[in-house]
């Protein structure tokens, strides 16, 4: 995207006549993101341009940030969330003349984000502040927010649209898939056990930001400290098991998701029960009792799900997640299926635990 793209929001953003320099952030893989610089004030934003084929309507993905916002300052409760910047004085969006919808907010120079970490430290400060995140809202009620993605981490939905994949799949897909394909349906009671907890009142319905990972929370470059978690737009109602089984999904093993070394894919132990200490010890005495009791159970059904999304995009031709060769699809259910298997053994082994 080329700077002069975002013109126009800029000149929603700062005063009239300020000069400003304009810098393209990397990173983000769904919307645009730029650092502009009012040079007159010396002042720094953040510019994001939302990509609305992913968030269709960014109107609720702002009313939910105002109203955490707000909930959070009411509240004077001590978690931190980037302030929200107006155009025009008083609109949290802006759309330009071509249709494309902008937002701002404060610029942390001082910020960092990884992609990964080996410190188990690291891991537990990760793991406590999207805890920490869902405990802070545990006072406002959580249907009062936009959904922005509906069913997004709902498993059963997932099982059901992989076997429905099944259906007008390609042939030689299907082939190719078929040891995948029935080491998934194996797998089905998984989908139960969500509509088992989600059927529960102990279950509760809270704040999620439904995208909890290393990527998604900002450190401090000098201390290392934790400053905040970013990337709000998939905040929503939902699940504890959610936020803590994307955190091991995603920081557990041994290796991405994009990994074809399957032979390496392991479960880190040291990792992973910073992940469980960080999360219990960040979210604390909301925690049921019965969601304590399935505590293990949140990474089997997140990776199960993922599985679900790659083999079903796969047989779908690949018309949702991208690929740089035809086959990608293929290996991310593949490398999730078998660090699915790795974490069903290492709970067994190590927690006596089974779902």
């Amino acid at each position: 995207m080329m700077q002069a793209d975002c013109q126009e929001a800029v000149y929603a953003l700062l005063p009239a006549g300020h000069p400003y320099t304009v810098e393209p952030l990397s990173g983000g893989l769904i919307n645009h993101t730029f650092k502009v610089t009012d040079l007159q004030t010396g002042e720094s934003f953040l510019l994001q341009k939302i990509n609305r084929q992913v968030f269709p309507d960014p109107e609720k993905i702002q009313a939910n940030y105002q109203q955490l916002w707000q909930f959070l300052a009411e509240k004077s409760m001590p978690l931190f969330i980037p302030e929200m910047k107006f155009f025009n004085g008083s609109k949290n969006l802006f759309t330009d003349r071509t249709d494309q919808c902008w937002r701002s907010f404060e610029f942390i120079g001082s910020g960092l984000q990884l992609n990964g970490t080996e410190v188990p430290a690291q891991a537990a400060a990760v793991a406590e502040t999207f805890a920490r995140f869902t405990a802070s809202f545990h006072q406002l009620d959580s249907t009062l927010l936009h959904r922005i993605l509906p069913g997004f981490h709902d498993v059963k939905q997932r099982f059901d649209q992989f076997t429905g994949s099944l259906t007008g799949a390609p042939t030689t897909r299907l082939e190719k898939a078929a040891i995948l394909i029935s080491e998934l349906k194996k797998r089905q009671r998984y989908a139960g056990l969500y509509q088992q907890f989600t059927a529960d009142p102990d279950f509760k319905f809270r704040v999620m930001h439904h995208d909890a990972k290393i990527a998604n929370v900002l450190f401090d470059r000098q201390s290392g400290k934790v400053i905040c978690p970013v990337d709000l737009d998939t905040v929503m109602p939902g699940y504890f098991f959610s936020d803590l089984g994307d955190m091991i999904r995603s920081m557990a093993g041994t290796t991405d998701e994009n990994s074809t070394d399957f032979d390496r894919i392991q479960i880190r132990p040291a990792i992973y029960q910073s992940i469980i200490d960080g999360y219990t010890r960040g979210i604390n005495e909301w925690l049921s009792g019965p969601e304590r009791a399935y505590l293990h159970a949140s990474g089997i059904l997140l990776i199960y799900m993922q599985a679900l999304r790659f083999m079903t995009d796969y047989l779908r031709n690949d018309s949702y997640y991208k690929i740089n060769y035809p086959e990608q699809n293929f290996d991310r259910a593949k490398n999730q299926l078998v660090l699915l298997n790795r974490l069903e053994e290492f709970l067994a082994d190590n927690y006596k635990f089974t779902c």
